[in-house]
């Protein structure tokens, strides 16, 4: 594994500012809809995002904040999309559930759980007739395992050899219910692996550099032709499943024993066990990130709501409504 960097620290405090800024945005009534967090998986993403190439596509759940921020979306224009502003990411109509930056090469977070793992493999098969040498990661929750869609598109994958990563979230809660519960192995992930002739592969998803390490090596192998990845990332939400969600479900020592192995706190230690850098000059780190993210917040909300017209843009018929209706 490679030694922690400070930029790669201000890539998890960034991470880090935005989905508090979010948090707050809606809790304050600025922005509509459900809003689904990813606080304290933010090594997952961030260590996904650092080892992809541009024309490497990724894909995810409506838990995609930080993994469209990973592939080189601005603050801004995520936020612009949040709170229906002009310039955000789908011109404001698609909120927090549909992030999508194809130009960042990121396909869109999915609502609905479990049906955007056969769209991944679309992508991968794309860039297999192509004959490209890209890789699709596809990201979801422990508790799309339990989908039929995760098991048809998995046995699809390693029967057509496709280039495609899939990494498993796994926060430990299926939304409010413990994964264990519905599941009869120890593992929802790693566990079902054999079942496809994959490799049993489970990771840190709360160390960044192991979560690097251990992404870039699925990755190389599915660029060289090697087929599929199935990756279960160790990881646990800081917050309830949603913004309305207060997760008074989980018992209190869970969540501490989890806060202290949380991302951020984990790679500031490394830094300074390592002396790449002292805690006043990651104090500095952290307190531009937070001015930055505050300002481009501000702009954003000052800003007045897009044209009325932009309403009728990026709209679809084909006239079937004639005889529907």
């Amino acid at each position: 594994m490679e030694a922690p960097t400070l930029e790669r620290y201000e890539q998890l405090v960034l991470t880090r500012v935005l989905l508090e800024k979010i948090d707050a945005l809606y809790r304050q009534g600025r922005i509509h809809g459900p809003v689904h967090l990813g606080l304290g998986q933010e090594a997952i993403a961030v260590g996904v995002g650092t080892v992809l190439r541009p024309d490497d596509c990724s894909i995810g759940t409506y838990r995609g904040h930080a993994h469209v921020l990973a592939r080189g979306a601005s603050p801004e224009a995520i936020l612009r999309e949040l709170l229906g502003k002009r310039g955000g990411l789908c011109a404001g109509k698609g909120g927090s559930m549909h992030l999508t930056s194809v130009k960042h090469g990121y396909y869109g977070s999915y609502a609905i759980v479990g049906a955007h793992l056969p769209i991944a493999n679309g992508l991968a098969w794309a860039a297999k007739m192509r004959g490209t040498d890209s890789v699709t990661v596809c990201f979801f929750g422990d508790g799309a395992v339990n989908i039929g869609a995760f098991h048809e598109a998995v046995n699809l994958a390693a029967v057509w050899s496709l280039p495609i990563v899939f990494v498993c979230e796994n926060n430990q809660y299926m939304e409010y219910t413990p994964i264990g519960r519905v599941i009869p192995t120890e593992r929802p992930l790693v566990d079902k692996a054999a079942a496809y002739g994959l490799a049993e592969i489970l990771v840190d998803g709360n160390d960044l550099e192991s979560v690097r390490a251990t992404v870039a090596a699925a990755v190389n192998t599915a660029r060289q032709g090697g087929g599929p990845s199935l990756i279960e990332a160790d990881t646990y939400r800081l917050k309830g499943h949603s913004g309305a969600d207060g997760a008074t479900y989980r018992p209190d020592d869970e969540v501490a024993a989890w806060l202290e192995r949380e991302p951020l706190r984990r790679y500031r230690q490394a830094l300074m066990g390592g002396s790449v850098a002292t805690a006043e000059e990651l104090d500095v780190v952290e307190e531009r990130v937070r001015e930055q993210i505050d300002q481009i917040t501000q702009e954003v909300l000052d800003d007045g709501p897009p044209d009325a017209a932009s309403a009728w843009t990026d709209v679809w018929s084909d006239g079937s409504w004639q005889w529907r209706n």
